[in-house]
């Protein structure tokens, strides 16, 4: 009786145990959870190519399991950065989201390494009617006439960075927007082309897809390719209808009844 009641006092104690450390674990886990450290986020919404001041920024508090890699806790280390994307109010600043040590604001900040920033005059047509917003891509189109003096229209450059319309850097606004300049990053060779280009011809956007990086080759398209695509063939003439010709008349004869005693005939001549 006595040893039935300590196996059940030391099976008690063991359940008792294993409920206390998970209990515990949880509680640690819990409060691990509930660990908190600062980071610094932007008190209103930022444009790319903004230079950063205290009065910008503010500090939260952010839980230590979800804290964004790269983030920063110190306003002070922010002073005179410049963000090479937008921010919105409440978005933390990021390390990736700011532009070197160093770099002035402006769009200047915010151009690739090896990149260069060139804009080409548009017009309403010209610039996928304000479609053409910053952060999208475009492909570059040229009408010109070539060496034999044909009308020709070709894509001379793909995929290119739109930074800015006009005056406006910001990424945030999807609204389309009529303007007469479009500002695109290009490395050295692609910015030659596109000044030649728009020196010789005439320039066209065309939107393409942000996730779409293939690369396509084409010949051109010429003014004797588009007639020989929308000309409509000429009907077949109707086939000839047989001539009859008359018969020729019968060739006449001439007759003589000859009669011979009581016998008659008719001789032909």
């Amino acid at each position: 009786m006595r040893s039935s009641r300590a196996y059940l006092m030391i099976g008690f104690s063991v359940v008792a145990g294993i409920v206390a450390v998970v209990f515990g674990a949880r509680w640690l886990a819990m409060q691990a959870s509930m660990a908190t450290q600062q980071v610094v986020v932007a008190s209103r919404d930022l444009d790319l190519g903004t230079a950063l001041n205290p009065s910008m920024l503010q500090v939260v508090r952010w839980p230590v399991g979800s804290l964004p890699p790269g983030s920063i806790g110190e306003i002070e280390a922010l002073d005179a950065r410049v963000v090479r994307v937008s921010l919105q109010r409440g978005e933390p600043l990021l390390e990736a989201k700011l532009a070197p040590v160093g770099t002035k604001g402006g769009l200047s900040a915010v151009i690739g390494d090896g990149k260069r920033a060139i804009t080409v005059k548009v017009n309403e047509v010209v610039g996928v009617a304000g479609f053409a917003l910053p952060g999208n891509y475009v492909d570059v189109l040229v009408n010109v006439r070539d060496e034999r003096d044909s009308a020709i229209s070709k894509i001379v450059l793909e995929h290119i960075l739109v930074l800015a319309v006009a005056q406006e850097a910001s990424r945030d606004d999807t609204k389309p927007k009529v303007v007469n300049a479009v500002t695109v990053e290009a490395t050295p060779e692609q910015a030659e082309k596109l000044d030649l280009a728009r020196s010789v011809g005439t320039l066209s956007l065309v939107l393409r897809n942000q996730m779409d990086r293939s690369e396509v080759t084409t010949v051109g398209v010429r003014k004797g390719d588009l007639l020989q695509l929308s000309e409509a063939r000429p009907a077949p003439a109707p086939a000839a209808r047989p001539v009859r010709r008359a018969a020729p008349p019968a060739p006449s004869h001439d007759k003589v009844e000859v009669i011979r005693g009581i016998q008659k005939s008719n001789v032909d001549f």
